[in-house]
């Protein structure tokens, strides 16, 4: 049962006036894709020690040094509108707007437990992070949530909406509000908030389209097909794999393929590693038939492979999608780890040929109705260094989250805390698949 969390205080946080951009910023095509599923939530927990000054203190800190994050980031200060005249959708900032969603909590749920435990304790994950109404438009952009935690320590929850942020966004703003609040200058270069950047083709007539396809009752951000609500039934574990735990299953996938004639092309990063890892076990907790496909999709950053490149300081959404699928029995054949591998690679270099050959990656949901329960949906990357950027003046988290975790056959990836391993987070319906799943992957670590 979810421990209880009570809200004390709700207060916002606006952008400085000489920053708020006067112009709407319309959204492009690839952004587009996320008005009508918009939640991006992560939470981080920090374990009370001395390092965590008090409660009251730590929330004037938080709020003062957002404030001067947004010096910087003003947008996300804004609104999400419908610009009915055109049928652009665009962010709009204004002085008048209330600014950034800030709340206060505190609840009995213990943070050892809720930072320590393999699993997750979902419902009250899902209270730590604020609630936004994305809905409808207009609609708020980021909202942020402190909650006081039993134990000494603290839950930090962030929402934001994906249609202008991604995980690198995010990760971004994060770490120029923690060196805000730690009094530290903030990291180089700055954002560019600029549409231009990302060049596609079509257009804002692509993007026009694209609103009409996938969000075709605007302003209403209602999602036009449906989805199962199972999120609640829905189980979640983590497991960090260390460095050791990187180099031996690099080495074995390497290995294998040269055992089975098939060496790969080149040796596997983390990435590709710990996906065909995730895969391979994911295939053998459950019941296929061995010529059924099972496919993996993942979002890929795009921004350094368009033409010509958005840049790394491009700030919104810039995700291109790729599709790994092998049959069943592949991936219980003893080479299945580096048969995995392989796909992974040949996927990644198509989207590296041509990043909109699978674009747009919204067609996931169409592959995942096709596929049902034959599909791993990753989000995230180990490239994230969610622990290292998020030191607010009171050291690292103990445990960042992805909440937004609902459905079968999820996982999210991040750095792990160590900075060299890598964090997986899975979701299952089933606990006797998901205590299946982890025997596998021990066994594979072995």
């Amino acid at each position: 049962m979810a421990a209880p969390v009570t809200i004390i205080d709700i207060s916002y946080v606006a952008a400085p006036a000489p920053a708020v951009p006067p112009e709407p910023i319309k959204l492009n095509a690839m952004e587009a894709l996320w008005v009508v599923v918009p939640h991006l939530q992560h939470l981080l927990l920090f374990e009370g020690d001395k390092q965590l000054p008090p409660f009251d203190a730590l929330l004037q800190s938080l709020r003062s040094s957002l404030a001067a994050t947004l010096a910087s980031h003003a947008p996300l200060a804004g609104k999400l509108h419908h610009l009915a005249d055109t049928g652009d959708v665009a962010i709009r900032c204004s002085t008048d707007d209330e600014g950034v969603k800030f709340v206060a909590a505190e609840s009995d749920a213990d943070v050892r437990s809720l930072a320590r435990d393999e699993d997750h304790d979902v419902h009250t994950f899902e209270r730590l992070v604020p609630e936004l109404d994305m809905g409808l438009l207009p609609a708020p952009l980021l909202a942020v949530q402190a909650t006081r935690l039993g134990g000494g320590g603290v839950a930090l929850g962030i929402t934001a909406h994906h249609a202008v942020v991604d995980g690198h966004s995010l990760w971004r703003f994060v770490e120029a509000w923690a060196a805000a609040c730690r009094g530290d200058a903030p990291p180089a270069p700055p954002p560019v908030f600029d549409r231009s950047r990302v060049k596609l083709p079509g257009g804002e007539e692509l993007t026009r389209s694209i609103l009409r396809k996938y969000s075709p009752n605007l302003p209403s951000a209602s999602m036009p097909w449906s989805q199962p609500e199972d999120h609640r039934q829905v189980m979640r574990r983590t497991f960090a794999l260390d460095t050791q735990d990187m180099g031996r299953l690099k080495q074995r996938i390497v290995r294998l393929g040269e055992a089975h004639g098939a060496p790969l092309r080149r040796p596997p990063s983390r990435f590709v590693a710990v996906l065909a890892l995730a895969w391979t076990c994911f295939v053998r907790s459950k019941a296929f038939a061995g010529d059924e496909n099972v496919c993996l999709f993942f979002f890929a950053d795009a921004r350094d492979r368009l033409d010509p490149p958005a840049g790394a300081d491009y700030f919104g959404t810039c995700l291109t999608g790729c599709l790994a699928k092998l049959p069943a029995r592949e991936l219980h054949a003893e080479g299945a780890l580096a048969a995995a591998a392989s796909a992974l690679q040949g996927a990644v270099q198509r989207m590296v040929e041509d990043p909109l050959d699978c674009w747009p990656g919204w067609e996931f949901f169409r592959v995942g109705a096709d596929f049902s329960d034959r599909m791993i949906n990753v989000s995230g990357s180990p490239s994230f260094r969610t622990y290292q950027v998020a030191d607010f003046g009171w050291g690292r988290p103990r445990r960042t989250e992805n909440v937004r975790m609902n459905r079968e056959g999820q996982v999210a990836l991040v750095g792990a805390r160590d900075g060299e391993g890598v964090q997986v987070s899975v979701s299952m319906l089933q606990r006797p698949q998901m205590d299946a799943f982890k025997a596998e992957l021990l066994d594979q670590l072995g």
